[in-house]
């Protein structure tokens, strides 16, 4: 039944998202949409706290400059965003978070056990933009929440992107975490963080334990790190280059770009 202006930003990995909706309310579902991506400065995601939250701003009062008559706030209302963070967190409430780490080429320690939401919402008050957060999700919940907008018979998502995710849908009394009061509808999200499972089980070469061993985090997100966009492609370098040292597979030379990580 929802209706109106509606925004989201989604930042997960070397780029973020924003997106503006309109909702028609009941029977309508979206009626317009337009999104558009940023890059994000490899520099800034190893900076500062305020840097990367400011240049997100930035984009983002660009975009909400845009606004057309398709997308019109009613008068007094203020401008809602839904903020998908693809990064582990504690969370306390539906529209707060306290970042547990980094991970896909994210490092800034600063932010580490701080809400994050706070972070986004300093930065917009810095630079004048009349928004809120209104919800505050991890990219596999947010997808899920999205699929569930328009098919109730959605009961999980998957994230194959720059990570790897997954969310689902559990009955409440079969997670033993859950202390909390009794559920209205019986069931809840459960967000896997699937991306740090590691196991003896899980097939590691050694090209993958090189991979983890140079990255910013080791030992870290290892099912991530065999499955994920951000990193097939420097496996696949490393596989690459092994085989033009060893076995000539490009001729008498090895390709200078195969000694420059990360280039696939």
């Amino acid at each position: 039944n929802e209706k109106g202006l509606f925004y989201a930003l989604d930042l997960g990995g070397t780029n973020f998202r924003v997106l503006r909706l309109h909702l028609g309310g009941k029977g309508r579902g979206i009626v317009s949409k337009q999104f558009e991506e940023v890059s994000i400065p490899r520099s800034l995601m190893t900076g500062t706290s305020d840097a990367l939250f400011d240049f997100i701003v930035a984009e983002l009062a660009k975009f909400v400059a845009q606004e057309g008559m398709d997308f019109e706030l009613r008068p007094g209302r203020q401008r809602e965003l839904g903020f998908t963070f693809s990064f582990p967190v504690l969370q306390s409430s539906i529209s707060s978070g306290t970042l547990v780490r980094w991970t896909k080429g994210f490092s800034i320690e600063e932010t580490v056990g701080r809400d994050v939401v706070a972070k986004l919402t300093k930065a917009m008050e810095k630079q004048g933009l009349n928004m809120r957060v209104s919800a505050f999700v991890n990219d596999p919940v947010g997808t899920l929440a999205g699929g569930r907008f328009t098919n109730n018979d959605v009961v999980a998502a998957v994230i194959l992107g720059t990570g790897s995710n997954a969310a689902y849908v559990e009955r409440a009394h079969a997670i033993p975490k859950w202390h909390g009061l009794p559920l209205k509808s019986g069931e809840m999200v459960i967000n896997t963080e699937w991306g740090n499972f590691k196991s003896s089980h899980l097939p590691l070469t050694e090209y993958d334990h090189e991979l983890d061993t140079e990255t910013l985090h080791p030992g870290e997100q290892i099912y991530e790190k065999v499955t994920s966009g951000m990193y097939l492609g420097e496996i696949v370098r490393k596989v690459l280059r092994r085989m033009a040292e060893e076995a000539a597979f490009f001729g008498d030379t090895v390709p200078p770009k195969l000694k420059v990580p990360f280039i696939l």
